[in-house]
């Protein structure tokens, strides 16, 4: 097969009647124009074009290749607006812990629907670390450090982790042993498991079953407010609590780029990516001048 570049040069020839007109509607030199008509002459053997005037002529071998040309281009040209169609019009999908979408992205998902009517979104709250598959999720707000094999990621919001509990249910006596944190009932969100990784890390050999009640992430945060247990959580999310002193950071681990980070596909964003990225960026916490983290 010939060049595409060359099949695409002659018939735009064949359809301006002019060399420098072909050349001013592919943004090329007339002379380039030339060239690639050339090449297609010398790959056929055959004549495709005379002069004639100041334009050019056809030769029959050239008016058949044109009008075939001119049929494979338009098939060409309406698969490809019937894929960027179907592409705009897919809902953008997102995925964050249920947490965070309570807490921080419904609060401010408003504005972003209000400046991007055309973007439809599908937002999945989830705990479970969703694949990231072509055609299905387009971004992730993930905890954690940042690094996740064969993806990109760039923080959000930076925010350490940290053991707390309603004043009204500890009391405001110390806990230095982690350990006397299991007489008390826990909360966790449903899918994760970081209460036995937080008590693993500090060493905690267990005395029995902890009383642990697994809730939706929204739930969790009502029931901590209330009282009715012990969580593990993003300090981001309960801050206003805990100036309010209606909840007690117990424990709190603070590690450099810990936080909530945005999580893409590497390659090229389709249009509603590039909105909701454009948008959410604005809203970040970090520093300034912060990359994003090739993993």
């Amino acid at each position: 097969m010939p060049s595409l570049a060359s099949l695409r040069a002659f018939a735009t020839v064949a359809e301006t009647g002019t060399l420098a007109g072909a050349g001013r509607t592919l943004n090329v030199s007339h002379a380039a124009i030339s060239q690639q008509v050339r090449a297609l002459e010398a790959f056929f053997g055959t004549q495709l074009v005379v002069r004639q005037g100041r334009g050019i002529a056809l030769t029959r071998e050239g008016r058949g290749l044109a009008e075939n040309l001119d049929e494979a281009f338009s098939i060409m040209r309406r698969a490809v607006d019937e894929l960027a169609r179907a592409d705009m019009a897919r809902p953008l999908q997102v995925t964050m812990t249920p947490a965070f979408g309570v807490s921080w992205l419904m609060p401010r998902i408003s504005e972003f629907r209000h400046s991007h009517p055309e973007v439809e979104l599908m937002l999945n709250p989830t705990a479970e670390v969703v694949e990231m598959e072509p055609g299905g999720v387009d971004i992730a707000i993930r905890y954690g450090q940042g690094r996740w094999s064969g993806l990109q990621s760039e923080p959000l919001l930076f925010t350490s982790f940290v053991i707390v509990a309603a004043r009204s249910l500890v009391g405001d006596a110390d806990y230095p042993d982690p350990a006397k944190l299991q007489e008390f009932p826990w909360l966790q969100e449903i899918g994760t498991h970081e209460i036995a990784q937080w008590l693993d890390r500090q060493g905690v050999v267990s005395t029995g079953s902890l009383n642990i009640l697994h809730l939706p992430g929204y739930m969790m945060l009502e029931g901590l407010r209330r009282g009715e247990g012990v969580s593990a959580t993003a300090r981001a999310f309960i801050e206003p609590d805990i100036r309010s002193g209606a909840l007690r950071v117990l424990f709190e681990d603070v590690l450099p780029g810990n936080g909530y980070h945005l999580v893409t596909r590497p390659g090229v964003q389709r249009p509603p990516l590039k909105a909701f990225l454009s948008w959410i960026r604005s809203h970040r916490d970090i520093e300034p001048g912060t990359t994003p983290i090739q993993a």
